[in-house]
């Protein structure tokens, strides 16, 4: 077969060409997407990750498509619909690193609940050794509101319980046999945000999570509380939460996705090349009052990067090609009803 991998890195390459050395393979650095399109078009297979647009144009550039492969466990980049109509499976990458996106949420919360990078950079930039205003709290005995409870959101439970903390969760299936094994309390999502000291959201995109916290909620967060996202943007609406920091409904976000995250990566190219009209410009430009906020901490999307992970994922890429190409195709994904 002959495949494409978007979006990789030199060690990547020779890991991938090791374990498929029997097909024809072809890497390039940049995601795919229709600004971004390989003058050869003949490939039987797309790998791609997360900044990739694989939308109903980019499928329709490649006439021998049988099959996508991504990189992830999200698969909101790709045109899901318009592949199964074409007749081409997507797989993605269901378990990798559950453990790993959950350590660097907690990361972000004594992060933001010790203000570390507050005292940090004020060493850094001042050489000040002041305590002023870098007052934080425990995390013993507080209570932190998990919303979904997969396998990151498990993970999260059981590190919450190693710092002594109360634990409420929602989710649309909540998992009773965890309950009480974890001692962790199944609630309404109204009822988590008034609880919660600490929010944390390990939930995929789809219609029903998309602006969980939203400008008809945000006062019903307790006030103070923390807000952790590092599952997708559209996970909560931005001008909501920027709303909710300035008035002081929320004490604090830890934020590794952002809703207009692409392009908010990449301006000068979106400016250049991009289609505004796909885009909405404000989200883009409250982007960047959160990041210029003191009580906000912006990562690129990193929670998924470390080298066991990213070998993990690369191992379940080489498993979704391998039994495609054996006729019994894994961790298929089908679009979302």
């Amino acid at each position: 077969m002959k495949i494409a991998f978007f979006e990789t890195e030199s060690w990547e390459e020779e890991y991938l060409r090791k374990r498929l050395e029997e097909h024809e393979l072809e890497f390039y650095t940049d995601a795919l997407n229709l600004d971004n399109l390989p003058e050869e078009k003949d490939f039987d297979v797309l790998s791609v990750f997360v900044n990739c647009d694989v939308n109903k144009e980019v499928i329709g550039y490649f006439p021998n498509l049988k099959f996508i492969s991504t990189r992830s466990t999200g698969y909101d980049h790709i045109d899901i619909t318009e592949a199964m109509k074409k007749g081409i499976a997507v797989s993605s990458v269901p378990s990798y690193g559950e453990n790993t996106v959950a350590e660097f949420a907690m990361g972000l919360i004594l992060t933001l609940s010790r203000k570390i990078f507050l005292s940090y950079d004020r060493i850094r930039e001042t050489g000040s050794f002041s305590l002023e205003g870098l007052q934080g709290f425990d995390l013993k005995g507080k209570t932190i509101g998990v919303v979904g409870t997969g396998k990151i959101g498990r993970h999260i439970v059981k590190i919450a319980k190693g710092f002594d903390m109360n634990i409420v969760a929602n989710d649309a299936y909540p998992d009773e046999k965890f309950a009480s094994e974890t001692d962790l309390k199944y609630v309404s999502f109204e009822e988590l945000l008034g609880a919660s000291d600490i929010i944390t959201f390990h939930v995929p995109e789809l219609p029903s999570t998309t602006h969980m916290i939203n400008m008809g909620n945000i006062n019903l967060i307790k006030k103070g509380a923390i807000i952790i996202n590092t599952a997708r943007g559209a996970v909560i609406e931005t001008a909501a939460l920027v709303k909710a920091l300035n008035e002081g409904i929320v004490g604090g976000a830890g934020l590794d996705v952002l809703e207009e995250e692409v392009p908010t990566k990449d301006e000068r190219n979106f400016l250049i090349s991009g289609r505004s009209e796909e885009h909405n410009l404000k989200t883009m430009l409250e982007n960047h009052l959160l990041i210029d906020m003191d009580n906000a901490i912006i990562t690129p999307h990193n929670a998924f990067n470390t080298k066991e992970a990213l070998e993990r994922i690369l191992d379940t890429t080489v498993l979704n090609i391998t039994s495609f190409e054996a006729g019994s195709p894994q961790n298929e994904v089908k679009a979302d009803k």
